[in-house]
């Protein structure tokens, strides 16, 4: 009799073996082109800045229908701050946007794969960095190289915006959350292991304003 490791064991193998194959495949269609996917994403936005009542707002329906498989048409690397959700700044609804949120909008291993996975198995070939107005990540880092316990994590990798932002016209705060997210998404476009995928893949980014509810696109 097989013990309850020996078994969790067999299906971690399992696992591994299902999405290796999965990888493996040939990778779908894409589910929307990166250019039309950029105006859902603006389309969409507008409405939320614009409209008392979201038009995205999940319903029963969408969940069963999404239930089975999702179809993502964006990847979305956010921050974690609570008052910048993609799914709502962009008005979008279950199994449109797949999100990857950490404070200050920064990418590791974890979110590289996360955004390969999206782009070679679930069909995405856009991807936005999105920063926010008031970043208390980017105020952290602006404030200090050092911080307690992991968050020292953050402003260690927000420093490199903080010194590019330097001297740059405006609010430093403004400006280094600008460059942060335009950092990011270099970072993603050399480290991230798309194959011949990357030539239909776009990558942009931008910063969401808190007061207005509006984005604003920086140019690729």
């Amino acid at each position: 009799m097989k013990t309850t490791s020996e078994l969790t064991g067999f299906a971690a193998i399992a696992c591994l073996s299902v999405a290796a194959l999965v990888l493996g495949a040939d990778p779908p269609a894409a589910s929307v082109p990166a250019d039309a996917a950029l105006a859902k994403l603006k389309e969409g936005n507008l409405r939320f800045a614009t409209s008392e009542v979201s038009k995205g707002k999940p319903t029963a329906a969408r969940r069963a229908d999404t239930a089975q498989a999702q179809h993502t048409f964006a990847i979305i690397v956010g921050c974690a701050d609570s008052r910048a959700a993609p799914e709502l700044v962009f008005d979008q609804n279950l199994g449109d946007l797949f999100v990857v949120r950490t404070a200050g909008n920064l990418v590791n291993d974890h979110a590289l794969g996360s955004i390969e996975y999206a782009v070679t198995v679930l069909g995405a070939r856009l991807i936005v960095v999105l920063g926010h107005e008031r970043c208390g990540a980017v105020k952290a880092a602006l404030a200090s190289d050092h911080a307690p316990g992991h968050i020292d994590s953050l402003v260690r990798d927000i420093q490199p915006a903080v010194i590019a932002a330097k001297g740059k016209p405006g609010d430093a705060l403004d400006a280094t959350i600008t460059e942060n997210a335009r950092q990011v998404a270099a970072q993603i476009k050399a480290k991230a292991a798309l194959g011949d995928l990357a030539k239909e893949v776009r990558i942009v980014s931008a910063v969401y304003d808190l007061d207005t509810g509006k984005i604003e696109w920086a140019k690729d």
